[in-house]
């Protein structure tokens, strides 16, 4: 059956401006980090991406290494695009990042202007693009000069296969540094994706702390991992169960779901309660709740498995306001700032 989006697709996702960009985001973007590999049904990825666009979210988050197999999250996105979002490309902003191993030998990895342009082509490659509107460094690499690397962003996007340039996971410090780089080259730094969540809390850190960096920088931010890994949500309230992320152990280890962390989770999902909200509604809620007295994140990155849990998650929209007192509760079992409790 053809696709033809919802024509109220834009009457209950709220947007933020990226910084002190043009650009606005979804409170709430679509990452492709898990489930649109080749071990995920093609018409369930299929059903997912509808149902997010209908309900508003613009933004779709990938990278060259997302999978499994490495490769084939943009590959499978790219058959989406075709066949369902093409009269729509212009209502979307895609994205793509490099900086993680993707092929064998020295060119495959890192931060060096080969293997980023040379990703960023592939990336295009596989998803059908002329361009992507974010093309993101995956991470800082140490062994190459940050000049080179933001030096690759900024050609990428002179030669019109991006509109925007973005860092992930560099430091407050890193941060400023590539903005400064950028800003000299001319293509300003529009965003940084940290991980960010109620148990991981270290970009609060420090002086400047990543948000007060961005701030400065003019850059916006979008967190990954809001549920971290899984744990801020109903999953874990009784133990561990079967088939879950936990028990297969690449990203989140039984080991690290302690009974101190379930008591925090317990703790956490109480409050929710009195909210008129599931846990990971709250946990997405906390991480856009007012910026007076939050933290600057224009857009939380979340995954989803079905389309079930996906309109969970994005009802984290219809109640982003926080008392004092709630917060103040939230913190008694969130970790503190700068500190990531599953460490």
């Amino acid at each position: 059956m053809s696709y033809s989006a919802a024509e109220n697709r834009y009457e209950s996702m709220p947007y933020r401006r990226v910084g002190r960009s043009g650009l606005k985001l979804p409170v709430i973007s679509l990452g492709l980090w898990h489930n649109f590999g080749d071990d995920k049904r093609f018409d369930e990825q299929n059903a997912i991406l509808r149902r997010a666009f209908d309900l508003g979210v613009t933004h779709f988050d990938l990278a060259n290494n997302y999978g499994p197999p490495d490769g084939t999250a943009e590959t499978n996105f790219g058959r989406h695009l075709a066949q369902d979002f093409k009269p729509y490309r212009d209502e979307l902003v895609i994205s793509s990042k490099a900086g993680h191993r993707m092929w064998p030998g020295p060119y495959g990895d890192g931060g060096s202007r080969k293997y980023l342009l040379s990703s960023l082509d592939q990336s295009l490659e596989r998803m059908g693009l002329e361009y992507v509107d974010i093309f993101y460094s995956h991470r800082p690499d140490p062994e190459t000069p940050m000049e080179e690397t933001m030096g690759a962003l900024d050609q990428a996007v002179r030669s019109g296969k991006a509109l925007y340039a973005g860092i992930s996971s560099y430091s407050p410090e890193q941060t400023l540094e590539a903005a400064r780089i950028l800003k000299e080259l001319g293509t300003p730094l529009l965003i940084h994706q940290p991980s960010y969540s109620m148990f991981n809390r270290w970009t609060e850190a420090g002086e400047p702390n990543l948000f007060q960096a961005l701030e400065q920088a003019g850059a916006g931010s979008i967190a990954f991992s809001p549920l971290s890994q899984g744990l801020l949500t109903n999953r874990y309230l009784n133990g561990i169960p079967e088939n879950s992320r936990a028990t297969k152990g690449r990203f989140l280890s039984e080991s690290a779901i302690t009974e101190p962390i379930l008591n925090r989770i317990r703790g956490l999902n109480g409050i929710a309660e009195q909210r008129g909200q599931t846990l990971a509604q709250m946990a997405i809620s906390w991480l856009l709740r007012d910026q007076q007295v939050g933290t600057p994140v224009t857009s939380a990155l979340v995954g989803a498995s079905s389309v079930k849990q996906l309109e969970d998650s994005l009802a984290a929209v219809d109640n982003l306001e926080f008392s004092a007192e709630e917060l103040a509760a939230i913190d008694q079992f969130a970790a503190e700032p700068g500190g990531n409790v599953r460490a």
